[in-house]
């Protein structure tokens, strides 16, 4: 258990430096900590309780929303930060996860802080 311990804190450092990356990938983390996608897929699941993508997701999802805070980026800008090359994928998966539109999630934290 220890073994998947170590991976899926390894797995966690490389996502925090690369969720930019559009093309990042369970099979490129695992790759880059010297392991299987399998051991990784397990690692997430029973040291994190959670898989490859919900995690990085959450990452992403996270740091958007610290960038759409700020304020000085597009939308479009933002999308391509975390990682997306499609904004309105960026949107969806938004949304989704915050209940509200980059757009509006923004004007709704502008509201927040008048």
């Amino acid at each position: 258990m220890q073994r998947r311990r170590d991976l899926y804190r390894d797995a966690l450092v490389v996502i925090a430096r690369r969720y930019g990356d559009d093309d990042l990938s369970l099979a490129s983390v695992a790759r880059e900590i010297a392991t299987s996608r399998r051991q990784l897929q397990r690692a997430f699941a029973e040291a994190g309780g959670t898989s490859f993508s919900r995690e990085l997701q959450r990452v992403r999802m996270a740091r958007a929303a610290q960038l759409l805070l700020d304020g000085s980026l597009p939308v479009q800008d933002v999308a391509a930060a975390v990682g997306y090359r499609q904004a309105a994928q960026f949107a969806k998966v938004f949304r989704r996860h915050q209940g509200v539109p980059p757009s509006s999630f923004r004007r709704g934290a502008g509201q927040l802080a008048a």
